[in-house]
């Protein structure tokens, strides 16, 4: 009887939605292409059916727990399960589920990755040894040229482990050439959305560092009549942000909308005559900028983090002093003079930069290729 595929198994706190937890959902999937075994511990979520449907296997854990006895029962429970299914590699992709799945990893005989996705505050003591745990894998993948400077700055992880692999982008489903105008139509008519004047989409969570509100401080130095800026995203319980935003929108007429989140993303970023990165934290990467770019949508980032790597000033987009609303009202005032076919060269660029590093595919086969190393 042939010995079985060999497993991985990816460990996080749950699968609701999420950067992290696409990823986690687009590896079992190439991991199943490729012939290996896929399995997710979580618990659970929406997504946890996405990795049922690619052929994987998904085991229920309390792993968004956080205390020390949940550490300890999850580390026996996930060293069961890597010995019962056989697993090679455990990978962590977040911290304290991490710390469980390292103990495990030891235990079970397994290698140990992890993917190392944010900047992670160390505002109080004890802090940077929690966070430690991202940077004890046999391998450490960073998100970003930014992260493996973090990485390499606080734990000294050297090329021996570290290495570097971008988020993607899946250019099928972002492709401008494929959505619809009756798509886009539809969401205009659902925003209220004038015909003749120009779209300012900044799509993200509703919280204050991702710069909702130096955008609106921004439209509010543009001539009447102004464009329309949306404020795309969930707030996930941030009433008193949001009512701050709401208030600050009421002082400049009808030129704000904030819908919520939206199920049809390449559809708005299509909507969108420019789209905002306000950011005024660092970014560990920045999804929103590459799905905008793909869309040949021109993009207005933040100068700092992940998105200095996928925006070339001037070319694939343009990058302002972060947390600057003047900045940022002189760039949107530029780039909406701009004749549209210079906006459609930017965005043509921008799409090919995409295509060249950023899409899905080529994140997973970095991600394969990884596991691949370890013996």
């Amino acid at each position: 009887m042939p010995d079985p595929a060999p497993a991985v198994l990816q460990v996080l706190p749950a699968l609701v939605s999420g950067g992290v937890e696409r990823g986690t959902v687009e590896i079992a999937q190439a991991l199943v292409a490729a012939g290996f075994r896929a399995v997710v511990a979580s618990a659970g979520g929406p997504l946890a059916a996405e990795v049922e449907a690619a052929g994987g296997r998904h085991v229920t854990l309390p792993l968004d727990r956080k205390s020390p006895a949940a550490l300890t029962a999850n580390a026996v429970a996930l060293r069961h399960l890597a010995q019962g299914e056989g697993v090679r590699i455990i990978h962590a992709r977040s911290r304290f589920p991490a710390w469980s799945a390292l103990i495990a990893a030891r235990r079970a005989g397994a290698h140990f990755v992890t993917t190392y996705h944010g900047t992670y505050n160390e505002g109080f003591p004890g802090k940077r040894l929690y966070n430690s745990v991202m940077a004890r894998g046999d391998r450490v993948i960073a998100i970003s040229e930014h992260i493996a400077a973090v990485v390499r700055e606080r734990y000294g992880v050297g090329p021996d482990r570290l290495r570097v692999i971008p988020r993607g982008v899946d250019p099928v489903r972002f492709d401008p050439d494929a959505v619809s105008p009756d798509r886009v139509e539809a969401l205009r008519r659902a925003w209220d959305l004038p015909a003749d004047r120009s779209v300012i989409l900044l799509p993200g969570r509703l919280t204050r560092w991702k710069g909702q509100r130096v955008l609106l401080d921004a439209l509010g130095r543009l001539p009447e009549p102004r464009p329309v800026a949306v404020l795309l995203g969930d707030a996930q319980g941030r009433d008193e942000y949001v009512a701050e935003l709401r208030r600050v929108a009421a002082t400049l007429g009808d030129a704000v909308r904030i819908p919520g989140p939206a199920s049809d993303v390449p559809a708005a970023l299509a909507l969108a005559d420019v789209v905002i990165h306000a950011s005024t934290d660092a970014e560990a990467f920045g999804r929103t900028v590459i799905e905008a770019q793909a869309m040949r949508r021109p993009v207005i980032a933040s100068d700092l983090g992940g998105p200095r790597e996928t925006v070339a000033d001037g070319v694939t987009g343009w990058r302002v002093r972060p947390g600057d609303p003047g900045a940022l009202a002189t760039a949107l005032s530029r780039v909406l003079a701009m004749p549209a076919a210079e906006r459609r060269t930017v965005g043509a660029a921008a799409r090919a930069a995409v295509l060249a590093r950023y899409t899905t595919a080529a994140m997973q086969a970095a991600t394969l290729d990884v596991y691949r190393e370890l013996p």
